[in-house]
């Protein structure tokens, strides 16, 4: 049995990953801060989905997350860590220091938070090892205007998979990251509606793709053999913009 665990696995990229990952033969644990929807997800993936709720953000919520899951299968094998919120896009000038902070908290403490309890579980557990996913963008190296607490929280994450990916070596433990440019979800709606402010001072609307096709290759990443691991792989729609955002 491998056992992996999904951060915001009610919605969009998360419950899409989730279903992928329960289809390839994980027994998959869904967190997220709604009861409901991880519900809903772990009776639409079927087979071993396993919804537990929890905040990212607090410490001890994290730890109780993985308490649990230790509890129940003594091991795990991948975490994917996929929990994000963007801010209201903004002048910087203008962000709002309690939405700077939320950013931030959501996207790097709590995959920082994920990772050090999924370090101390696939340390000690045998076999030992396992796989931790980051879910960046390519704001982790291409920003969007007005985004800069988004855009700040994803490439210090980049700079979290390069450190785990690092650490974890002696351990068997691997780490990645997928960049995903405009999966269709919640975060993206707009895009293709009133459309989203370009570099060059327009407003466009921006094609999406489905979320299938990122969970497509998290899979990928997660069925490799812990001696191969995709440092990087970035996902986008083939139309959006993004190289020199044009």
């Amino acid at each position: 049995m491998k056992v992996a665990l999904v951060t915001g696995g009610g919605s969009g990229i998360g419950r899409a990953v989730g279903i992928a990952l329960t289809q390839t033969g994980f027994t998959v644990v869904l967190a997220g801060r709604r009861s409901q929807l991880l519900e809903a997800v772990a009776s639409e993936a079927g087979g071993d989905a396993v919804p537990l709720v929890c905040d990212v953000r607090d410490p001890a919520s994290v730890g109780a997350l993985f308490a649990e899951i230790d509890a129940r299968f003594g091991r795990l094998d991948l975490l994917v860590n996929n929990a994000g919120v963007a801010a209201r896009p903004a002048p910087l000038e203008q962000v709002d220091l309690e939405e700077w902070a939320l950013v931030l908290d959501t996207n790097i403490t709590g995959a920082f938070l994920c990772t050090r309890e999924a370090f101390r579980l696939m340390k000690r557990q045998s076999p030992r090892g396992g796989r931790i996913i980051n879910n960046g963008s390519i704001s982790s190296s291409v920003p969007r205007p007005h985004s800069a607490p988004y855009t700040a929280s994803k490439h210090a994450l980049t700079g979290l998979t390069k450190s785990t990916s690092l650490d974890g070596r002696e351990f068997d433990i691997a780490c990645g990251q997928i960049d995903i440019g405009n999966a269709a979800s919640d975060m993206t709606s707009s895009m293709g509606a009133e459309g989203v402010l370009q570099a060059d001072g327009t407003t466009r609307r921006e094609p999406t793709i489905d979320s299938a096709e990122i969970a497509r290759a998290v899979v990928y990443m997660a069925t490799l053999p812990l001696a191969a691991n995709v440092q990087c792989m970035t996902v986008v729609a083939t139309k959006m913009p993004f190289v020199g955002r044009g």
